[in-house]
C-alpha cells in the first residue's frame, strides 16, 4: 500500500500543532503517491478526540487504548507502533520533530530496518521515494536526502508545513497492541508553567544571552513577551549561567525553532545558536556591539544598549494596543 501515516503526538488529551502539520504534509505526500492519509493514536481516553483528525485530512485513525500509553514512554510507543505498521503496512510514517518525534522516529526506524530522515524542512516525492531536505553541519549546508527502503520514516520541522483542513471527521479502528516487553515506565511528570507558550510552536520568541547580565533582568523579555504572546527563550550561555533552565534554551545543544518572529537580545550569535534558530521567518538583533555574529543573521538590527531599547519597544508594543 501506499499510504502515508502520522504518528499523533498529543499532551493532555489535545493534540500538538505538529500534529496537524504533519497531516498537511502527508495530505501531498499520499496524493503523489496514490494512496491516503492514516494515523495513529496511542493514549488513554482518546478515542473520541482522534475522530477530529479527519478535520486535517486524516482519513482513518488506529487508536490503541491503554494504561501504558497514559504518558508516553520510548518503550511502549515503539512496541506498539511497530506492531501496527507490520501489519499494516504503509509508505510513509511521519513525525514532529519534536523532542518526542525525534526519540520515537529514530528507535522505530532502528526496529523495523527503515530509512530515516529527521528535522526535514521540505519533502517531496520522486520515483516513488521520499526526498526530504534536511539541514547538516549545524544548519550551515542543507541537503536533499533520499529514502530509499520500502518503509520510510521522516520528521518534520515544526512550524515550517502548512496545516491544511480539509473538514470531515476521521473512521477510527481499534487495535490491541503487545505492551509485554516494556522495560521503562513513567513515574512523574513536572509541567511548565501553566500558560507558558511552547518554544517549538511558538510564533513568536524572545530570547535573551550573556548580554542580559543577570536572571533577574529577563524580566524585561519576559513582559515584552506577555504582551506579543511569544515565548521566552535563551541561549546556552545564559543557561548554563543558571539564569534560564535548559528547557529554554534555543541551539544546536538546545531546541530547534521556527517562529515568524525570532527576537535576539544581547545574543552574539555563535554558530550553535545560529543552528537553532536560522530557519525564523524574520530575525532582529538588539546588540550594542556592532560586529556580533548575529548582526549577519538578522533581517533587522538594533546597534544598542538591550536595556534601554527593549523597554523603549515595550512601551511602543503597549502603545500600540
Amino acid at each position: 500500500m501506499a499510504d502515508v501515516w502520522v504518528i499523533a503526538e498529543h499532551r493532555d488529551g489535545e493534540f500538538r500543532k505538529v500534529t496537524f502539520e504533519a497531516a498537511g504534509a502527508a495530505q501531498k505526500i499520499a496524493a503523489d503517491l496514490g494512496g491516503e492519509v492514516a494515523a495513529v493514536v496511542l493514549g488513554q481516553g482518546m478515542a473520541d478526540k482522534a475522530k477530529e483528525l479527519g478535520k486535517y485530512g486524516v482519513a482513518k485513525v488506529f487508536h490503541a487504548d491503554n494504561e501504558a500509553f497514559a504518558q508516553y514512554t520510548t518503550d511502549a510507543y515503539s512496541l506498539a507502533l511497530a506492531g501496527i505498521i507490520k501489519e499494516k503496512a504503509p509508505k510513509a510514517v511521519l513525525f514532529g520533530a519534536s523532542m518526542q518525534g525525534k526519540d520515537l522516529a529514530g528507535r522505530l526506524a532502528a526496529k523495523l530496518d527503515a530509512g530515516v530522515a529527521v528535522d526535514c524542512t521540505a519533502i517531496k516525492v520522486e520515483d516513488g521515494n521520499l526526498i526530504a531536505t534536511r539541514p547538516m553541519y549545524a544548519g550551515k549546508v542543507y541537503a536533499d536526502v533520499r529514502i530509499a527502503s520500502d518503509l520510510q520514516i521522516a520528521s518534520l520541522r515544526p512550524n515550517v508545513f502548512e496545516i491544511a483542513e480539509t473538514g470531515g471527521e476521521a473512521v477510527v479502528e481499534e487495535f490491541s497492541a503487545e505492551v509485554a516487553e516494556i522495560k521503562a515506565q513513567c513515574t512523574k511528570v513536572e509541567k511548565e508553567e501553566e500558560g507558558k507558550v511552547d518554544l517549538t510552536e511558538a510564533t513568536i520568541i524572545v530570547s535573551g544571552g550573556r548580554g542580559m547580565k543577570d536572571s533577574d533582568n529577563f524580566a524585561i523579555l519576559e513582559e515584552l513577551a506577555s504582551l506579543l504572546n511569544a515565548a521566552v527563550g535563551a541561549s546556552r550561555s545564559a543557561v548554563d549561567a543558571g539564569w534560564r533552565p535548559h528547557g529554554d534554551q534555543v541551539g544546536q545543544t538546545g531546541k530547534v525553532v521556527t517562529p515568524n518572529l525570532y527576537i535576539a537580545c544581547g545574543i552574539s550569535g555563535a554558530i550553535q545558536h545560529l543552528a537553532g534558530m536560522g530557519s525564523s521567518k524574520v530575525i532582529v538583533a538588539i546588540n550594542k556591539d556592532p560586529d556580533a555574529p548575529i548582526h549577519q543573521k538578522a533581517d533587522f538590527s538594533v546597534v544598542g544598549d538591550l536595556f534601554d531599547v527593549v523597554p523603549a519597544l515595550t512601551e511602543e508594543c503597549k502603545s500600540a494596543g
